[in-house]
């Protein structure tokens, strides 16, 4: 009997050391699958960022061809057609369509719109590069609220502004002021600032508008 006991635990010895070894052994087999299974991700990766930085240094070099082209065409021009001899903003001009509108149609004026002529030194209309300060005032009102509204457009908005039709060649700018005045009743002053890019020179000029 005793002889039965010690075989019995001998087996059951045995059969935990052949589960750990077999546990051991598909432990370390999932181990090398996952390993294998990142090694491929990473490779993978590695593939993708190599991909992507060929084509950015082919970006590269063909945007460095394109600016070596236009150095090279720039250097060959004469010095009066360089900087800002391209041209000379002389002035900007508050056009006489520039006022208070009823867009909608609902009775109310709500929208001011400023039509805004660069010109040069020949008195044409040019489309000059710049940002514009525009500010609407009630002149009749005191110091604190003589302002009615003030707005800035940058350079990248303000090339989507040419306009081009019977009015005029212009910057044609669209504010909303219908919380900015109750009633469009007594003639109101508009002022702009044109800061031109290319020069460099602010341009500052202003128009009464008057209800139609």
């Amino acid at each position: 009997m005793m002889k039965n006991s010690k075989f019995d635990i001998r087996i059951s010895h045995a059969f935990v050391l052949l589960s750990c070894c077999a546990f051991v052994y598909l432990a370390s087999g999932c181990e090398e699958t996952n390993s294998k299974v990142t090694h491929a991700d990473k490779y993978s990766l590695l593939q993708q960022e190599q991909t992507q930085l060929t084509y950015k240094v082919e970006q590269l070099k063909s945007d460095n061809k394109q600016l070596q082209e236009r150095i090279q065409v720039l250097s060959g021009l004469p010095d009066g057609a360089k900087g800002e001899n391209l041209y000379e903003l002389q002035s900007v001009k508050i056009t006489r369509y520039t006022n208070i509108y009823d867009k909608d149609k609902d009775g109310k004026k709500e929208k001011l719109i400023v039509y805004i002529q660069p010109m040069d030194t020949e008195g044409d209309i040019i489309k000059a590069a710049g940002s514009v300060d525009v500010q609407l005032w009630d002149l009749n009102k005191e110091n604190g609220e003589a302002l009615l509204g003030e707005w800035n457009v940058k350079p990248e908005e303000l090339k989507k502004l040419w306009f081009d039709a019977l009015l005029g060649t212009s910057y044609r700018l669209t504010f909303d002021i219908a919380d900015r005045i109750d009633k469009y009743e007594e003639p109101l002053t508009v002022k702009a600032t044109f800061t031109d890019y290319l020069s460099g020179r602010v341009f500052k000029e202003q128009k009464v508008i008057k209800p139609n």
